[in-house]
Parts: structure tokens; sequence; C-alpha cells
């Protein structure tokens, strides 16, 4: 299924520690699976403090967790060498190829859409397809989004 708000932090320059704490708390404690996999997006925006903060909480839940089979994936660009996140990870590290943005506009169009008869919240965007997925941003969080 697609990732719902809980298993997703977009992270930008004035993300703060608890919400990065959070998300790997809900990665890594026992009984918060549920076959959800957690996302961190363009991590490497994070600042110095809260990108020590994430490495330190992450590396003491795993030790300390009893969940052998987590699902937790940290998004960074390739091209931020000067990223804490990046180095800190280093052994996880793994390299996607890269999609234009034409390339994976029409793989979402294809993939995304919204099953026939039902009422999806995507009907809200007057837009020529329906597709499951919107992202929203706002400076205000939780406001009913």
């Amino acid at each position: 299924p697609l990732p719902s708000y809980d298993e997703v932090l977009v992270c930008t320059p004035n993300t703060e520690e608890e919400e990065v704490e959070l998300l790997v708390r809900r990665a890594l404690f026992p009984g918060s699976q549920d076959q959800k996999i957690y996302c961190l997006l363009g991590a490497d925006r994070l600042v110095y403090k809260v990108s020590k903060q994430l490495e330190s909480h992450f590396f003491r839940l795993v030790h300390s967790s009893s969940i052998p089979n987590y699902r937790f994936i940290i998004f960074c660009n390739a091209k931020a060498h000067n990223s804490y996140v990046i180095t800190a990870f280093d052994a996880y590290k793994m390299t996607f190829p890269c999609y234009s943005k034409t390339e994976i506009q029409t793989y979402l169009k294809m993939h995304l859409k919204v099953p026939s008869g039902t009422d999806p919240v995507a009907q809200a965007f007057e837009e020529p397809y329906q597709q499951n997925v919107k992202f929203i941003f706002s400076e205000r969080a939780g406001m009913g989004k």
C-alpha cells in the first residue's frame, strides 16, 4: 500500500529533532511494524544538530530493539557530500539510478490510479487524471491536511 502520513517525514532545514525521533521510534519499536515502511525524505537537508540526534536515536534503538526486520529508509541527495546523515549512515548506502522527471511522472500515472467506482480525495484537485498521491506542504503542521 501507499505510505500513510505517519510513515513519511519530508525533511527541511527547519525539521526538528522531535519529528525525526518520532519517526525513528515508530519504525523501531515493537508492535509498530504493521508492514509499514518508514521514510525520511531529503534527510541531507537536516541541520547538523538534528542529524547527530537522528544518528544517536537510530543506533540506540537498533541496539536495544528486538525487531530484527525493521523497515526504515533514509533518502538523501547523492550530490550532498557535506551532509552528516550521509556520512553517519555510509555503511548502509545504496545508490539508485537517476530517472528524469518525465519518466517518474509516467510511472506514477500508470501505477497510482484510483480504482474506478470510488470517491477518492484526489477529486478535490482539478486535474484530468486521478492519482492517489498528492504532496501538500504547509508552514503549520497538523492543520487537517
